[in-house]
Formats: structure tokens, sequence, C-alpha cells
């Protein structure tokens, strides 16, 4: 059973995403609240595997609710749930280390497979935030005076392929497409790259990357 935390101050749809989670085979709600100014102690004590967390709400924000769960736990997958999906506080959450994001209009549809999908590594991001994560990346980072390269993590061909892929955020679905694999052996590599590259995310993965040029 995956364990499940919802933070979303809309009554409405926190009540149709509990009875959601709820009548959903192998998903666990572990508990659902319209703010996040407990996070921290909630998260210690329910020990969530995914948190679904609402951008806007009263007390802080989602963006800081994010902040706080990475200083204490880096495992947990963080879903945003949000209204539009080009806005800067997606790229901000993301960036705070959120695992991906979700259209509020999609979440009947997509809920249970988005979830699936983080727990096996591929966030729900769209291509154009991604895009947006790289292009503000790439900025914030001036060059090194010597690239640390991939051979320092003793990354295969194959894995530095991947981790390109991943880096355009583009699914498991089309890499394994592109590359002649299976998805699971995506996903098998996925697993060997963040452990190389110690890290727990995506973002992480694509954060070190491009911090020390090895996409």
């Amino acid at each position: 059973m995956i364990g499940i935390l919802i933070y979303e101050d809309n009554n409405g749809l926190r009540e149709s995403l509990e009875s959601l989670l709820t009548l959903t085979p192998d998903l666990l709600l572990l508990g659902a609240f319209p703010r996040a100014d407990d996070i921290v102690q909630q998260v210690e004590h329910f020990k969530p595997e995914v948190i679904l967390m609402d951008i806007e709400m009263p007390g802080i924000t989602g963006i800081e609710a994010v902040q706080k769960v990475r200083a204490i736990n880096k495992q947990v997958h963080i879903i945003m749930i949000t209204v539009f999906d080009d806005s800067k506080s997606v790229l901000d959450a993301i960036c705070a280390g959120a695992s991906g994001y979700l259209l509020k209009k999609h979440i009947s549809d997509r809920l249970p497979e988005a979830i699936q999908q983080v727990m096996h590594g591929e966030p729900p991001m769209s291509p154009g935030i991604a895009r947006m994560i790289i292009t503000g990346m790439h900025a914030m980072t001036s060059p090194p005076a010597a690239a640390t390269g991939a051979a320092d993590y003793k990354l295969s061909t194959r894995e530095q392929e991947i981790l390109a892929h991943l880096a355009k955020g583009k699914s498991l679905k089309a890499m394994a497409s592109e590359l002649y694999i299976s998805i699971d052996t995506v996903r098998t590599h996925i697993k060997k790259i963040y452990e190389k590259l110690q890290v727990h995310t995506q973002t992480e993965a694509v954060s070190k990357a491009i911090n020390e040029r090895l996409v």
C-alpha cells in the first residue's frame, strides 16, 4: 500500500481526493488537511510515501511546505496540484524539491496513474516545465573551471544517455521507445543513476547533471 497525505484548502476538492484515494486499490489515505502549517510533525508522524500538495493555501504556501519537508525528508514524493501548468509557482515548487505536478482539472482521470508514475521514478511533469527548469538552472550556473565529468560518477554510456533524456523531461515510455529497451530497463538505469549521483529525485539528478556539466 502507498501511504498518502493530502494538503488542499478547497473543501470540495479535498473531499473528492479523499474519496478517490479510498476507492483506489493499493492507495492508503493517511490524512487530509486544509493547511500545511504543521506539515513537519505530520510527515514525521504518518511517514507518507506520497504527498499531494496544493500550491496556494492559507498559512504557509505549498512551496514553503515543500521546502520544510525536504529539510527533514528527501525520499517522500511530492506532487503539486495546481490550476495552471505554466506558472512560475510550479517552477518554483519543482526547484524547491517537488517531484512533479498534476493539473486540478485532470485529477479525477490521472491521479492514480500519476502516483504510480512518481513511485516508479517518472515524475509527472510536462516537457514545457522541464525546459523551464533546465533553462533556469543553466542561467544560474556559471561554467566550472574543470568539469567533474560523468566518468567520475562511473556512469555508463547508457546511463549518460538516460540522464540526458531525463534532463529533457522525457517520459519513461518515450525513453524506452527511443533507446529500444523496456520501460523496466529504463527504471533500473534511473535507479542506478540516482545511486551513483547520490540523489533521490529527478529534479536533484537534473540539477546535479547541469551544475556539474554531466549533460
